[in-house]
């Protein structure tokens, strides 16, 4: 069996579980669900446990909001991280990390030593493990599949997350109620052996030594540059925070539901998650079928939908066999609204700024979580459970209307590097953070092509400032008003280098239709500017 990532040009096979054909990601896919379902199990010993050392609402809400609130936090870091390390070494370290705070709390549960306090903690550093983790885990998985099947590996993600789901909790409450929290601890402390052990295993590529190489802090400049100017990530991203912001209400308020409108106790709420898991794997089982008829938008919306009804039934304190129905479809209505996001997410973005971009998106959306937690826990401690339920269901539908007009992007652009910048012409060797560079592109524009060249060239604007440029205009000169310059600064002559790298090929085609209108010489004139600083002697002067 080879542990090596599948070649570019390989054919995928067809179909929603082609990437289990390539041996690595299959053996991490499952690694990565046996971690989760220990994961699952945790949360459940915790969220449960919360609720016998604190009857307060907001206290047992604040769990969920300290176990995401460190991926608000951390997640542009934990991206740079992810782009300029070995991702597989800096994963092992994580988990050897989680499977520290995992034995932590099962010594203190053998030993009675948890309060709430040092709960709300241990969830916080589990958070934060999470938080360095995430980027990581998105951003390879590009390197074990073909591009061809990446939404599919994106999909079986989410399903194994979901799969996970499905057995964690359900398993996690039958041990707490059976042997107590210290052993679904210590099962959660288990299952990082085989994440460690699939991520040993691997034998990622070793990368070439680049001069090129980005360091942490251009590397997280270049990340906010690339975000701040992707107008189509724009639209994932407040997608995304307002769904589930809405949306969180459901899962920090389920042990409530369980223990107060339900009546019932662990082992009942391991069996409410595990229905949501079930139902999310129905949901990805279903999915190709939904997308035949409808499109991303519409799949958010019937999703928003179906969460809000399920969060309204759930507030009337159901029989226990309506709920667990009622959950199975809000596993299916979470994985749709999951998967369709994070896939639209995962498809506008070029590889050299993954790991950055999905730091970001992870970042809105455990934001979105844990300010939501932290928002209608205090609601259910003001106005009880059943009323928070309803008014974040309401609420949910009422944005999912308004926003549905504003369209997810498709990502169907050619994203893989064009090459086609020439290197940049010197009289000699320029240090690599000499800055900043100004580039002027001077091209002759007759009157009859001005309207157009100008509308062309500041759609071509994005794409200068998410490739690393940190200012953008055109300048006319006014002895020769037919000569129009293009000029965008850059921090370093480094990052300019790198920007002849980063140009994707979808962006290469709309520089080619800027330059059409250019006539005259062969090609537009390019010219490279270097700032210019006052000499030692001067500057003492001064």
């Amino acid at each position: 069996m080879s542990a090596t990532a599948p070649s570019p040009g390989k054919a995928a096979a067809s179909g929603s579980f082609a990437p289990l054909a390539q041996p690595t990601f299959a053996v991490l896919w499952v690694a990565t669900v046996l971690g989760n379902i220990g994961s699952f199990m945790r949360d459940v010993a915790s969220a449960w446990l919360a609720t016998d050392l604190s009857t307060s609402p907001a206290a047992v809400a604040t769990i969920q909001a300290a176990a995401t609130l460190p991926v608000f936090l951390l997640a542009i870091p934990a991206g740079v991280l992810s782009d300029i390390l070995d991702r597989r070494r800096f994963l092992i370290a994580i988990q050897v990390g989680l499977a520290l705070v995992s034995g932590t709390l099962m010594l203190l549960a053998w030993r009675d030593g948890l309060t709430i306090e040092i709960l709300i903690g241990l969830a916080f550093l589990g958070g934060i493990g999470a938080a360095m983790m995430g980027p990581s885990w998105q951003a390879i998985v590009p390197e074990l599949v073909p591009s061809s099947s990446l939404r599919q590996a994106v999909a079986l993600n989410a399903l194994g997350v979901n799969i996970a789901r499905a057995i964690g909790p359900a398993t996690g409450g039958l041990l707490l109620a059976a042997f107590g929290a210290a052993a679904t601890y210590g099962a959660d402390l288990l299952s990082y052996l085989f994440v460690i052990g699939a991520l040993v295993w691997w034998r990622r590529p070793v990368r070439e030594t680049d001069p090129l190489r980005e360091h942490f802090f251009s590397a997280f400049r270049a990340g906010l540059r690339f975000t701040r100017a992707h107008s189509k990530l724009h639209i994932v991203l407040v997608r995304a925070a307002v769904h589930f912001a809405f949306a969180s209400s459901v899962w920090a308020l389920l042990p409530l539901v369980a223990r107060q409108l339900l009546q019932g106790g662990a082992g009942l709420y391991g069996l409410l998650l595990g229905a949501v898991g079930a139902g999310a794997i129905l949901g990805a089982l279903t999915m190709p079928l939904l997308q035949k008829r409808l499109d991303g938008d519409g799949l958010v919306l019937v999703s928003a939908i179906t969460t809000a009804v399920v969060m309204a039934a759930l507030s009337f304190a159901p029989p226990i066999w309506l709920s667990l129905v009622l959950l199975l479809l809000l596993g299916a209505a979470w994985i749709t609204a999951l998967t369709t996001l994070g896939g639209a997410a995962q498809a506008i973005l070029p590889n050299w700024v993954r790991g950055r971009a999905l730091a970001v998106y992870q970042m809105v959306f455990n934001g979105a979580l844990a300010g939501g937690s932290l928002i209608w826990g205090f609601v259910a401690q003001g106005l009880g459970t059943p009323n928070a339920l309803l008014i974040a269901g309401a609420g949910l539908v009422v944005a999912a209307l308004l926003l549905h007009r504003l369209r997810l992007p498709r990502g169907e652009e050619d994203l893989a590097p064009a090459g086609h910048w020439p290197e940049p012409e010197a009289a000699g060797d320029i240090a690599h953070d000499r800055g900043p560079v100004m580039i002027l592109i001077e091209y002759r524009i007759p009157p009859q092509n001005r309207d157009g060249f100008l509308h062309a060239v500041h759609q071509l604007s994005e794409e200068r400032l998410r490739d690393g440029a940190f200012n953008w205009g055109v300048m006319e000169d006014p002895a020769d008003p037919d000569l129009l310059t293009e000029w965008f600064l850059v921090e370093s002559w480094a990052e300019h280098l790198r920007q002849h790298r980063r140009v994707p090929n979808a962006d290469a085609d709309l520089q080619r239709d800027v330059a059409k209108y250019h006539v005259g010489a062969e090609r537009p004139r390019v010219r490279h500017l270097l700032g210019v600083g006052l000499p030692p002697d001067a500057a003492a002067r001064r």
